[in-house]
Formats: structure tokens, C-alpha cells, sequence
């Protein structure tokens, strides 16, 4: 099997584990080459820090792409986490048409939500945007709230149901993806779980791991790049949800004792995990 190469564009968030400063090690870890593409950089992530500085890139992202054209780079699967903006969107798209190989894949992490609430900034024309990439995707990886937002249905935290998971489930599956991967089941209160539906056969699998009791930002953006670097790896779609989850897994696991450590995972500290896994 030859390498893979994966773009991944999101905004660097300097301090805080999301985003980039994440997406790229936890790739690498892998045995994945990663490029990048930075849709904007942040003194911090946005959720608990005030007086963040943000600096827009947006009005670069074109000549990224012309630049890479001209080099006649190509990417094998191409993976988008938070987006600023719906001309990012744009672009995002515009990227994707030109830079991927014929057979590559398209992945979209919705990131604009979680806990019942949009992230600073959004809205629901924000939200129909995201709507609209995502039904570009040949894999989406939204979270409950964000599916939620997307097919406008009410959102469950916790208590899950069947009924109520094949309802947000059948709704994403009208976006079109080959394969959606539902992030933050919770059919009881011990276990925390993810389903993985194909769209051909209208099957669901689930996977799920040990709830820990804390929550960490930065966690889905964990999540997708171990996907995305162990989908690479030629492992299929059920086993890199598999790695993925255990992996977040192993990340909060490593945070558990340290009260002080609120704005991330100690993901770091995990990448052994990764590393032996693909050695």
C-alpha cells in the first residue's frame, strides 16, 4: 500500500489542544503525513478563555490552493474540523474539488457545537452552511448537538434511545454520505458510545467505551484525526472508530487527575498508543 497523505484544514488554536496543534501530531503518530491548512489563528480556543485574539485567513486559502495547483500537489483524503466562516465553506469546497485524487476521500467534522449549544460566534445560517459541506462528504463526524442543529431536531444529551438515534441517524443519512459516525451515545450512564452507519446497506454499528466523568474540550477534534490517520492506514471505517474511541479514551484517561488541566486533553501523552499501533 503506498502513503497516504491527508490535508487537514481548521484554525491553529495556540494555546488550548484542539484544532491543529492537535490534528497534526496525533496524524503523524499514525505514520500519516499531514499538510495543513490554517483557517485562522487564535491566542486560545474559544470556549472558557476570554479576550482571545483571532486572526482571519480566509482571504488566504485561494492562493494556498493556486500555489498547490501549479505544484501539482494532491491529497488523498482531505479532513475539515472548525471553520470560521461560510465563504471558508466555499473555498473548503473549491479545495476539495481540485486537490484531492480521483478516489479520495472527503471528511467533514461539523465542529460548531457541543452540549446542547453553537460554539461562540455561529448561528443557524452558520449551521445551513455546515449543512450544506457536509452533504459534500463522503464521511461526516458530527457530535449529538450538532446533528441535532443540522436536521433541526431536538436535542438529547443523555437517556438515549434506539428510536431517537435511528431518527437523527435516518435524517443525516438524506445528506447523502457513504458513512455517518454519530459521536456521544449514551444509552445508560457507564458507557459513552459512537454509531457508525452506512448509507448503502442502512446499517448501524456501535462501539462504545467507558464513560469517564469529566469533560474536556477538544476531544472530537482527537477523535477525527486518529480516525482519519488510522483510515489511512488501509484499517476500514468501523476499525478507526474503534481506535479513535480508545484513544480519546486513553487522552481523558490521562487528564483524569489533574483539576487544573480544564481547557484539554493530555492527548500527548497518548500518542504512544498511535505510535505502537502503526510502528
Amino acid at each position: 500500500m503506498k502513503d497516504k497523505k491527508i490535508l487537514t484544514i481548521q484554525d491553529i488554536s495556540c494555546v488550548g489542544q484542539c484544532s491543529l496543534t492537535v490534528a497534526l501530531p496525533i496524524i503523524s503518530a499514525c505514520g500519516v503525513e499531514c499538510a495543513i491548512l490554517p483557517s485562522a489563528v487564535l491566542s486560545t480556543h474559544t470556549g472558557g478563555f476570554t479576550g482571545f485574539t483571532f486572526r482571519d485567513l480566509t482571504e488566504d486559502m485561494p492562493d494556498i490552493r493556486k500555489h498547490w495547483e501549479n505544484e501539482n500537489i494532491k491529497f488523498d483524503l482531505i479532513y475539515t474540523g472548525y471553520l470560521g466562516s461560510v465563504k471558508q465553506m466555499d473555498y473548503v469546497s473549491e479545495i476539495m474539488d481540485k486537490l484531492l485524487i480521483s478516489d479520495g476521500l472527503r471528511i467533514v467534522d461539523p465542529a460548531m457545537a457541543d452540549n446542547g449549544m453553537l460554539y461562540t460566534g455561529f448561528d443557524m445560517d452558520f449551521v445551513r452552511s455546515m449543512a450544506e459541506l457536509c452533504k459534500k462528504a463522503d464521511i461526516i463526524l458530527p457530535n449529538i448537538t450538532e446533528a441535532s442543529f443540522m436536521t433541526d431536531t431536538r436535542c438529547i444529551l443523555k437517556d438515549h434511545d434506539e428510536e431517537y438515534i435511528n431518527s437523527l441517524l435516518e435524517k443525516l443519512s438524506k445528506f447523502g454520505n457513504k458513512k455517518i459516525i454519530l459521536k456521544g451515545i449514551r444509552f445508560d450512564d457507564e458507557n459513552l458510545g459512537v454509531a457508525i452507519y452506512d448509507n448503502n446497506t442502512k446499517k448501524c454499528e456501535y462501539y462504545f467505551n467507558k464513560r469517564l466523568d469529566k469533560s474536556s474540550h477538544g476531544t472530537g477534534d482527537c477523535f477525527a484525526s486518529a480516525f482519519c490517520g488510522t483510515l489511512s492506514q488501509g484499517k476500514t471505517v468501523y476499525e478507526a472508530v474503534q481506535t479513535a474511541a480508545d484513544f480519546v479514551y486513553k487522552c481523558i484517561e490521562c487528564t483524569m487527575d489533574d483539576d487544573s488541566h480544564w481547557y484539554g486533553v493530555k492527548f500527548e501523552k497518548a500518542l504512544p498508543v498511535l505510535i505502537n499501533k502503526f510502528a
